[in-house]
């Protein structure tokens, strides 16, 4: 096609005008929520000790993954010769990495609080070392967690499967690390590393839960388990499960701090899928099974099923066609 007598401008007209775009008026808001943060009203964290980066704890709690299932989640190949050094440059990155945050974490928490010094890199360090030392027990109740799902889980024999993919076992290992933060009273990033899990998987397990041994949740999105809560060993839980608080006053987060608020659900307990349980003072006993659809503000004693009546269904449409 000739293109002789087509005369094509050296700059397009768009690229001209664009230089006259509204810039100008970008101080104004500039200068606006300067002045809204200056305010009791806003939220802002400007000054000169820095907080805990989100980033860094969830680069953490990957790294704490690969030392609890090696070679699982690792870029190369991980042989038995090698695995004294893999995990010991691993570990040792840890506890480097771990330090660093749980003492960023405390001095924030200080200046915060307007505190004494607590002597923050003294206790990081050793919190961070406490921490590693129970990475061994973490990995022998993960082992028990496995063994449940494949136990109540027809849909998997393979433990490989389960690792990989199942929501409930990452959110039980993330769980079960932040809870060993949150024993240790590091404050923020147990938090950090619990709502991280919840954005990925849907399942929210504060920290501060007591969870035992052989913990299967069935496929886990809309759990909510509550910080007061205590759960004994092989207990079964399917999605849409609450273990809750009752209806709460508005200041709860001052005067109910330190009070049970949240259920107990005692060994070889299963719960069925959309059930609430709510109340510190409900116990589910031992060998209980808990329907679903259930709504529970009442203890329930050991080896008791509980049921809805089936509901009355109606049906519309024509005789013998599509509704």
């Amino acid at each position: 096609m000739a293109t002789d007598n087509i005369n094509i401008p050296e700059i397009c007209d768009h690229e001209t005008n664009s230089t006259s775009g509204l810039h100008n008026k970008l101080p104004p808001v500039v200068e606006t929520l300067v002045a809204a943060w200056q305010t009791e009203d806003c939220f802002d964290h400007v000054g000169p000790v820095p907080i805990p980066s989100h980033t860094s704890i969830i680069d953490i709690t990957y790294q704490v993954r690969q030392i609890l299932f090696p070679g699982y989640f690792t870029k190369t190949k991980l042989h038995a010769s090698n695995l004294e050094y893999y995990l010991g440059k691993k570990i040792t990155d840890l506890y480097e990495k771990l330090s660093k945050e749980i003492i960023m974490a405390i001095r924030h928490e200080c200046r915060r609080s307007n505190l004494p010094c607590t002597h923050c890199e003294e206790r990081g360090h050793r919190m961070a070392l406490s921490f590693i030392e129970i990475l061994p027990g973490i990995s022998a109740m993960l082992s028990t967690d496995i063994r449940a799902t494949l136990a109540g889980d027809p849909a998997t024999t393979s433990t490989d499967e389960v690792i990989f993919c199942y929501p409930g076992l990452l959110a039980t290992s993330i769980y079960r690390m932040a809870h060993e933060l949150y024993l240790l009273k590091v404050p923020t990033i147990p938090r950090i590393m619990a709502e991280h899990a919840h954005s990925l998987t849907g399942i929210d397990i504060h920290p501060g839960a007591t969870i035992g041994p052989g913990f299967f949740i069935d496929h886990g999105t809309g759990v909510v388990i509550g910080e007061t809560t205590i759960i004994g060993s092989n207990v079964r839980l399917y999605q849409g499960v609450t273990l809750g608080a009752l209806s709460l006053p508005k200041d709860a987060g001052t005067i109910l701090q330190n009070v049970k608020r949240h259920p107990s659900i005692e060994d070889d307990v299963i719960i069925y899928a959309s059930t609430t349980i709510l109340g510190g003072d409900t116990k589910i006993g031992a060998r209980s099974v808990i329907g679903g659809n259930i709504w529970l503000t009442e203890s329930v004693p050991s080896d008791t099923k509980v049921i809805l009546k089936r509901p009355e269904l109606l049906y519309s449409g024509r005789k013998g066609g599509t509704s």
